[in-house]
């Protein structure tokens, strides 16, 4: 086995990942705005991330072994990465404008009682103790995890097939498999450490006067991170 190249992909799995936000300030907001708890938060994490990774490596393995040219390759993985940019786009802003909407419709208001108190509340807060926190954390959840995981399914590892796999290929199928294990292990990896770092630095940070504008925030987290990668090629 070529351990340069093992190095190599520990190196680009690592970096590739820590300086590409969108790797990880997705869960952040969602968990944010949702509720998540942060056991639950890395699961949607591992998970995804698993999902992202191996979608790529399949591909990769399915060229190499029908003899595909390499450049081919790098056309099927382009065109994923549009389509994922795209839809994080188009998530980002959808899920905003709902969250803005949502935070219109249950704004604080209040309520004179009998007694002349007057007494403040939103229909939120309201519903999360009818509901309880369990209900609206599994709500959450739901809602969010499916675009998310259809998002890192479709988003390619661009240089884990034409750096890493294909020259490994030289040596066997057995240098394959382990320069991806290396590159799905560090950039899995990494997804929760910078993920796991990020949140518990936003929990020190006291935000209940905005909590009413989570999800609108959340969803203008996840518009700007698509809009930096089509525009600015972060």
């Amino acid at each position: 086995m070529d351990f340069a190249l093992m190095t190599t992909a520990a190196g680009i799995g690592i970096f590739h990942t820590a300086i590409g936000v969108d790797h990880y300030v997705p869960f952040v907001a969602m968990s944010k705005a949702n509720g998540w708890s942060f056991a639950k938060t890395m699961v949607v994490v591992f998970v995804c991330g698993a999902a992202h990774v191996l979608s790529s490596i399949i591909l990769g393995l399915c060229g190499i072994l029908l003899g595909s040219q390499v450049s081919s390759l790098i056309g099927i993985q382009d065109f994923r990465g549009e389509v994922a940019v795209w839809f994080l786009i188009a998530f980002g802003a959808v899920y905003m404008l709902w969250g803005i909407r949502n935070a219109v419709r249950n704004r604080p208001h209040k309520h004179v009682l009998t007694d002349g108190k007057e007494v403040w509340h939103n229909h939120d807060a309201v519903h999360g103790r009818e509901c309880g926190d369990e209900h609206s954390e599994r709500t959450g959840v739901s809602r969010s995890f499916w675009p998310l995981f259809i998002l890192f399914v479709l988003g390619p590892c661009e240089l884990l097939i034409p750096l890493l796999m294909f020259p490994a290929a030289q040596g066997g199928m057995m240098s394959v498999i382990a320069v991806a294990a290396v590159f799905a292990f560090c950039t899995v990896g990494t997804m929760l450490v910078c993920a796991g770092v990020v949140l518990k630095g936003i929990d020190m940070i006291p935000a209940k006067k905005i909590e009413r504008y989570s999800h609108s925030l959340a969803g203008f987290a996840v518009l700007m991170c698509g809009l930096a990668i089509q525009f600015l090629g972060i």
